[in-house]
């Protein structure tokens, strides 16, 4: 394999390029607006100064982003060491907190160029989401007391006893205001129709601080205080160690450590794998050791200077990171430009600053602590059968602390590991023309970094069968085997999953992931079989020998997913019109599975517009039911190479008469208007459908290029087609398949051009 064909993103940037402004200055300014309330609130949180939160914003944008490994990752002040920095300024005093910030980014510093860095992914996912959680917990309990007036406690029992007193008592305007931020934050992102899809292009943590600065006008309540002015910020004094025993800084020391580096690493793997997903390029998941080190080279050179600068300890976040992606940024520019617009915005918006209501502010933090419990994490491990140590992990963070609760979480992994792995033995074995790897033992998430060199052993492209002999795979080798398989598979490769005695392995069913149709090469699953001692010669029996094979090997795959569906009905969230051709198979040409498609199948993919005869019915009914009952999110019309429906109104475009004698004569009428769309752009010489990097082969292409147009066309004539699309709550996209080639094509609708979709391909279209 070629670890870095799936990982250059990640690794670097894209070469100097002007275009790349055009993409990098508007993400700068989206992910801006969501760090300015954002770590003003952290800061509050933690009971520093409210001016810390933006020093460290700035730094991290600035610092981090420039010598970090991970390019669209942005960096500041972190959401995972709120409880961990609001404990030292209480025990040791603010300078001391700076101090313990500068050791924390000496030793990240070090261990960076110790190259260590991905050793922390060799934590188990439930270690580390039991210990955001247990953060999260400690976070929304904290900042409740704030939204009602009051003043958090220092840790969760002594918050929760006093929970009852401030609810019976609370300060009115700060509730009011409190309330505000909270239903704005969840009403923000909601907000249906053209205007709320105009007013959602605001990030949803502005919007809540400025209405609820609104609401705050004439109220008298705490809010935002920045003493001087940025020049001036900083602890006026150099950070200086408090006067207790080392032991007791050497283990704050640690604690930011491990947490910011943790929360930064896997931070850079998720915005690596959200980029790769918009991108449409494949990756194993599998981050670049190298990157990963200069990641972490990058985020202890930012902790030391935003120490030294009296800012906040400095992590990288997902949620910026994720927005960072999702706004179009291509370089580390917008994560630089982040960062200096904060230190713009604090020298020069200053006093409008300080009208922020400080009960807004702990009301978006409260809600990112509440999101930092994931339910979906939940699942997860409790599927994988490792809940126990993600609640030993979640309960020891809020009851003793954060390093004692990873500490906790460790070895209640390492008396679970003890209990499953014996031993796992890992081989790579070549045969005649295909590769077989075989696990003998459980896999454990000790067992990744060994499961990771062999499968780098496995030639691009090359068939592979991977045999899994124990009985228990734990989330982290999941993701890993998983991830690669994914790679492997979307670089031509062909990889097959089998238990004891070769026989298929079930997924997990919540991935939702169908096998993918390598097994079907050749038709071999479904060749004609005996039945009642005789060979069908029509083929009738070789499609029972093809519902044989699926109830032996695909079945079992799809059972629980299916039982799924069947219990909670149908919920897909696209409509897929499409040709009747056999050659077009919609499942493998998406990669969708059970549930995912409302698929409308005709011959020539029609869309007969309203107000044709009542054979078209089914049609308009079957769309009618898409968009009114199941209300799905989009409609693809997808028309493909060789159509005979076509070639037929081609051939016979004067011959077919008004009162057909056949039902394909009548029902090809309905494709008259694409045939005469076609003809008209030949006579006026327009080029209005184009093929992008290649010309139209034939007519037949031609006409089946138009008539994907020309039925998108009769979709918005349907009255509920129409006003879902007004809405903002439905989309109509336009596809061509080319079965020769096995390219898909999608239309442009501004440059009307059909485009290749390429994992290489960056530009969304």
């Amino acid at each position: 394999m070629q670890p870095q064909s799936t990982n250059t993103q990640f690794e670097g940037e894209s070469p100097p390029d002007r275009s790349t402004w055009r993409q990098d200055l508007p993400a700068s300014a989206v992910i801006f607006l969501i760090a300015m309330p954002l770590s003003l609130g952290i800061a509050l949180a933690t009971g520093a100064p409210l001016r810390s939160g933006l020093i460290a914003a700035a730094v991290g944008g600035i610092v981090a982003g420039l010598l970090g490994g991970a390019p669209l990752q942005v960096s500041g002040a972190a959401t995972g060491l709120v409880v961990v920095t609001a404990e030292l300024v209480q025990r040791y005093g603010w300078r001391a907190t700076c101090a313990i910030t500068v050791l924390a980014g000496l030793t990240q510093l070090a261990l960076g160029a110790a190259r260590v860095a991905r050793a922390a992914l060799a934590v188990s996912p439930a270690i580390v989401h039991g210990m955001l959680a247990g953060i999260g917990t400690s976070i929304a309990l904290g900042q409740v007391h704030v939204v009602l007036g009051g003043s958090p406690y220092s840790s969760v029992p002594a918050n929760l006893a006093a929970l009852p007193s401030v609810l019976t008592d609370p300060h009115p305007s700060a509730l009011l205001v409190g309330a505000v931020a909270l239903a704005v934050l969840i009403v923000w992102p909601r907000l249906p129709g053209r205007v709320g899809r105009l007013l959602r292009t605001v990030p949803a943590p502005l919007a809540t601080v400025v209405v609820a600065t609104a609401a705050a006008t004439g109220l008298t309540l705490p809010r935002v205080s920045l003493p001087g002015s940025p020049p001036e910020w900083g602890p006026q004094v150099l950070p200086a160690l408090p006067s207790v025993p080392m032991l007791g800084v050497f283990t704050a020391v640690l604690t930011v450590t491990l947490v910011a580096s943790m929360e930064s690493l896997l931070s850079a793997v998720a915005v690596d794998r959200l980029r790769a997903e918009r991108s449409g390029e494949p990756t194993d998941g599998r981050a670049d050791s190298a990157a990963l080190d200069r990641e972490l080279l990058g985020q202890g050179a930012a902790n030391v200077v935003s120490g030294l600068l009296g800012g906040l300890p400095i992590a990288g976040g997902a949620l910026r990171g994720s927005a960072n992606v999702r706004a179009g940024a291509a370089t580390r520019k917008s994560t630089v430009l982040h960062g200096i617009w904060v230190l713009a915005c604090a020298a020069l918006l200053a006093s409008a600053l300080e009208l922020i209501p400080l009960a807004a502010l702990a009301a978006l933090v409260m809600a990112s602590g509440v999101r930092m419990v994931s339910f979906a994490h939940i699942k997860h491990v409790q599927r994988h059968r490792e809940f126990p140590m993600y609640a030993a992990t979640l309960a020891s963070v809020v009851l003793f602390g954060v390093l004692q609760g990873l500490m906790v979480g460790v070895v209640v992994a390492g008396f679970l590991s003890l209990r499953r792995l014996a031993h796992t033995h890992i081989t790579v074995k070549e045969e005649e023309s295909s590769y077989r790897v075989v696990v003998s033992g459980q896999l454990t998430f000790l067992a990744v970094p060994r499961l990771s060199r062999a499968l780098t052993q496995v030639p691009v492209g090359a068939s592979v069968a991977v045999e899994l002999g124990g009985s228990f795979m734990d989330h982290a080798a999941y993701d890993t085997l998983q991830s690669w398989s994914n790679a492997h598979r979307s670089q031509g490769g062909w990889v097959a999953l089998r238990g004891r005695g070769g026989q298929p392995i079930a997924e997990p069913s919540s991935t939702h992931n169908c096998r993918p149709w390598t097994p079907w090469r050749n038709h071999h699953c479904t060749r004609p079989i005996a039945f009642q001692g005789s060979l069908d010669p029509g083929g009738g029996h070789q499609l029972l020998g093809g519902v044989t094979a699926f109830q032996r090997h695909t079945a079992p795959l799809v059972r629980d997913e299916l039982a799924r569906l069947a219990l909670e009905g149908q919920r897909p969230t696209q409509l897929f019109l499409t040709c009747a051709d056999s050659r077009l198979v919609t499942s493998m040409i998406t990669s969708s599975g059970p549930g995912d498609l409302f698929t409308v199948r005709n011959v020539g993919n029609l869309m007969p517009p309203p107000g044709a005869e009542s054979s078209c019915d089914s049609v308009g009914a079957a769309v009618e039911y898409a968009v009114e009952v199941l209300k799905v999110g989009s409609i693809t019309v997808c028309g493909h190479s060789g159509c005979g429906a076509m070639q037929a109104l081609l051939d016979t475009a004067d011959q077919l008469p008004d009162d057909g004698q056949t039902s394909l004569t009548r029902w090809l009428r309905h494709g008259r208007p694409s045939l005469a769309r076609m003809q008209r752009i030949g006579r006026l010489g327009r080029g209005e459908v184009a093929v992008a990097d290649r010309p139209v082969v034939d007519d037949v292409e031609r006409l089946a290029l138009v008539n994907v147009m020309q039925q998108l066309d009769h979709l918005m004539a349907h009255s509920c087609v129409a006003r879902r699309v007004a809405e903002g709550s439905l989309q109509l996209q336009g596809m061509y398949f080319h079965v020769g080639e096995a390219q898909a094509y999608v239309l442009d609708q501004c440059s009307r051009t059909f485009k290749a979709v390429r994992p290489e391909v960056l530009d969304a279209v």
